[in-house]
């Protein structure tokens, strides 16, 4: 049997065993997926069990995705790129990383606002965090023609614009009113809407009407930001696409079958927020 994991630490939050048994069970593949907790200190060692051959590879989450990258025998470019890994695959040349958020991040808005990046010239992307990396590579690969990265910390903003290069124009938050009128895509990166947090002067009415405002927080469901984004009729993505989109190509490349994001499984996972 084909065994496949999520590490992370902690782990028990994670709700990517939950959707890869539902694609095991739908596609009747056989094999297994497990939630394993290793700690940063532990986890050569089970690097060393991976390339036993003990499992086919798995996802890695917090606060592993940045420490796993000098481990993995190969990197893909697009990994190398973004500077964090979240799916191993064992091949007989050994470990390689991937990063699949980036296909996660597009996949979502490509499935549930169809049309986004058509003529896409301007985007706001709010934090300059571990997350906003796959992002904004991600958008880069769409073309966009200027990304405006804002940020608490001004700085952090600009030198992840001069790591990764391309149109990114960096500000602070505040400057939000300033930038946004042309931007037809805001996207929030950061931790802000969990835990009854919301953005302070956020004014999306200087945003255009046919904008798209999507969240990568998925716990609550609808933050505080898709919640006015919604008030004023503009288009809403949650984030929780994403994190079903971005499960796909790994559970491809571990059991042999394409899976499907199905209102089905959407339904199943939603139920657990």
């Amino acid at each position: 049997m084909k065994r496949a994991f999520v590490i992370g630490h902690p782990i028990a939050h994670s709700r990517s065993p939950l959707i890869h048994g539902h694609w095991i069970d739908t596609y009747r593949v056989g094999g297994s997926y497990e939630a394993i907790d290793v700690a940063p200190a532990a986890l050569p060692d089970f690097f060393e069990r991976l390339k036993g051959g003990e499992f086919v590879g798995g996802n890695v989450t917090i606060p592993h995705k940045e420490q796993v990258v000098a481990l993995v025998d190969e990197l893909d470019p697009l990994a190398e790129e973004i500077g964090a890994v979240n799916t191993l695959v064992l091949r007989d040349a050994g470990v390689r990383g991937f990063n699949t958020d980036y296909m996660g991040f597009l996949g979502n808005l490509d499935q549930n606002a169809p049309g986004w990046d058509l003529g896409l010239d301007e985007v706001v992307v709010l934090g300059a965090g571990g997350a906003s990396r796959a992002i904004l590579v991600a958008l880069k690969s769409r073309a966009v023609g200027k990304i405006h990265l804002l940020n608490r910390t001004v700085g952090k903003a600009e030198d992840l614009a001069i790591e990764l290069g391309g149109p990114i124009a960096c500000g602070g938050l505040d400057e939000f009113a300033a930038r946004a009128g042309g931007a037809r895509l805001i996207v929030n990166t950061s931790s802000v809407g969990m835990k009854d947090t919301r953005f302070e002067g956020l004014d999306l009415s200087v945003v255009p009407a046919d904008a798209v405002v999507t969240d990568l927080v998925y716990v609550p469901l609808v933050t505080p930001l898709l919640a006015d984004a919604r008030q004023r009729g503009l288009r809403t993505v949650d984030g929780l696409g994403m994190l079903l989109h971005q499960a796909v190509p790994g559970f491809e490349a571990w059991f042999g079958v394409r899976p499907e994001v199905t209102p089905e499984l959407r339904a199943l996972v939603e139920a657990t927020l």
